[in-house]
């Protein structure tokens, strides 16, 4: 096993509602020949198995085997600390996407101590603004006409730059401490929502704005897990004191 390969055990690849079995075949297929063991589907109801494994191949077929399935996304996410959804939709609320490669150098040094997620959107339409607020960073396929690529492909294309940059840069990465999960950040997230409402800061029409505005300003903040139990504890106290 090449050094540091064992950090690949800390990535999960995550399809949020795909359209075809075979694409999530597919999908295992890129993320086992590059190292990547953990793959999560999140849908309505579970894709057919024998769909999937005809794209998987034999060798991947242990990733199909041992899917994780939610049919939340908010659920799947809850134990990882970084999110990074890929999409090449653009949007006067989105942020930038950066290139895959741009990602890595920003996730390396929390590989050792946290758990990270790729996320990937439907076939048809991509990651919706909801789906995104969950993610901390945004990945983007650079292409020579902007045009966008096909599930697998994009699957392909980011866990070869995974592998790549924890196989042969991580040796000098300084790694970072453990963040707070999704679970914990999204549970202060609706405590101060909750704070914020309750003195009408967050009125119907800017609700969304503001809240956007929010997630965004603390995506660029690694938060540990103290730091978001101390906002969510003041919020708590602010909530109680109110009422």
């Amino acid at each position: 096993m090449p050094q540091n390969q064992h950090l690949l055990d800390n990535i999960a690849i995550i399809l949020l509602e795909p359209k075809y079995p075979e694409n999530i075949g597919s999908a295992a297929r890129a993320a086992w020949n590059m190292g990547i063991s953990r793959i999560i589907v999140v849908a309505k109801e579970y894709p057919d198995h024998g769909r999937m494994a005809k794209l998987a191949t034999h060798n991947a077929l242990a990733l199909i085997d041992t899917m994780e399935f939610h049919e939340s996304l908010a659920d799947a996410l809850k134990p990882f600390s970084q999110v990074i959804g890929t999409t090449a939709r653009r949007g006067r609320h989105r942020l930038p996407g950066n290139s895959p490669r741009e990602v890595m150098k920003k996730i390396l040094p929390l590989l050792p101590a946290n758990q990270i997620a790729f996320l990937f959107g439907p076939e048809d339409r991509g990651l919706t603004n909801d789906d995104l607020k969950y993610c901390q960073l945004r990945s983007a396929i650079p292409t020579a006409d902007f045009s966008s690529l096909n599930l697998a492909q994009a699957v392909a294309i980011h866990c070869y730059e995974i592998f790549h940059a924890v196989v042969h840069e991580q040796k000098d990465i300084t790694p970072a401490p453990k963040i707070a999960t999704s679970h914990e950040i999204e549970n202060m997230y609706t405590y101060m929502e909750d704070s914020l409402s309750q003195i009408d800061f967050l009125q119907d029409k800017s609700h969304t704005y503001y809240m956007r505005n929010i997630r965004q300003f603390f995506s660029r903040i690694r938060l540990e897990s103290r730091e978001t139990n101390l906002i969510r504890g003041i919020c708590r106290q602010f909530l109680k004191h109110e009422s």
